[in-house]
């Protein structure tokens, strides 16, 4: 038996069986419904006026940052149904080095970084000044208030170990 017989006879069989999600903690709907109920008209006030396509691109960027699968699945299924482009989605992790987000939104992505990693630097004036620019005041709290509130999102789905649904290929 030569090494690659023996490698290909010693190896684990290979199954491209779909691995079970995480088994969820607790539920918070069910157990926390008062406070569930408040997210949803926190979400609810967070995005009024704001761009629904800027909306989805800030809730997946502090998702993508924050790991949350959930959120990920949520919003990615989202900012497709708000017409938002796949290359655009999937470069999001690197939207700096692409030429197609625009100055607002680039501003509204490096405010939604800062914010979610806010103890690694707080919130820089650079960062928030160049949103201030771009986004009037209301605009600019509007803003904020939907990067608490995903972040809010996110950490939930985290702790209570929320998984998005299998997809059928």
């Amino acid at each position: 038996m030569t090494t690659n017989e023996h490698a290909t006879a010693t190896a684990a069989p290979v199954s491209d069986a779909a691995v079970p999600a995480p088994v969820q903690r607790i539920s918070l709907p069910e157990q926390a419904a008062e406070f569930y109920r408040a997210m949803i008209k926190l979400d609810r006030a967070a995005v009024a006026g704001v761009d629904p396509v800027l909306a989805e691109l800030v809730k997946i960027r502090a998702s993508q940052v924050n790991g949350c699968a959930f959120c990920l699945d949520m919003h990615t299924v989202d900012a497709r149904a708000q017409g938002e482009q796949e290359h655009r989605i999937y470069s999001l992790p690197a939207w700096r080095e692409t030429p197609w987000f625009t100055a607002r939104e680039r501003a509204a992505l490096a405010l939604t970084e800062a914010v979610t990693l806010v103890t690694d630097g707080h919130v820089p004036d650079a960062v928030y000044d160049e949103a201030a620019k771009l986004f009037d005041q209301q605009e600019l709290a509007q803003l904020i208030a939907l990067i608490i509130a995903i972040n809010s999102w996110n950490r939930i789905g985290i702790t209570s170990r929320l998984s998005p649904a299998p997809k059928r290929a």
